[in-house]
């Protein structure tokens, strides 16, 4: 019987779901930050508490128990040396789920998951990209002129 062995379907069948949830788990481990819907991140929430948990007990078996469920060695690597050193005086409640609004083709109602203290690195990453796109600009400002000059020119 299998009374009280309740899981979310996702409306997806075994495989596919299962698929679903370990493409998402790592790549919440891998970006600390990801946009879904809310039964999709209620739903992979334990898996993520768990993979923290085998994290923080970083032995050889738990290594192994990580890497047979998340997709890349990228991620167990990343798991082991950064993600989970950062909960090791924490019991579990690894994760916020913030409500971030609609989409805008169906009208789903979207959420941002992402794990606690990921705030730092988001917005290290913010700068970075906010770097790359001024020097971008700039070089893209340098030739510009040029390409103008170039049409006079043939004027």
């Amino acid at each position: 019987m299998r009374h009280r062995k309740v899981e979310k379907k996702l409306g997806r069948n075994t495989s596919h779901r299962r698929a679903l949830l370990r493409n998402l788990v790592t790549s919440l481990i891998m970006e600390e930050r990801i946009e879904t819907t809310p039964a999709k991140a209620k739903a992979m929430r334990p898996h993520v508490e768990k993979m923290i948990t085998l994290g923080k007990r970083g032995d050889l078996a738990a290594r192994r128990l990580a890497q047979g469920y998340l997709m890349t060695r990228e991620s167990v690597t990343r798991l082991f040396d950064t993600v989970a050193p950062r909960f090791g005086d924490r019991n579990g409640g690894y994760l916020r789920i913030m409500h971030k609004g609609w989409r805008a083709g169906d009208g789903a109602d979207t959420v941002y998951i992402e794990l606690l203290g990921s705030e730092k690195i988001i917005e290290a990453k913010r700068k970075q990209m906010e770097e790359e796109q001024q020097t971008a600009a700039a070089e893209q400002g340098g030739e510009a002129p040029d390409k103008e000059n170039d049409k006079d020119d043939k004027k």
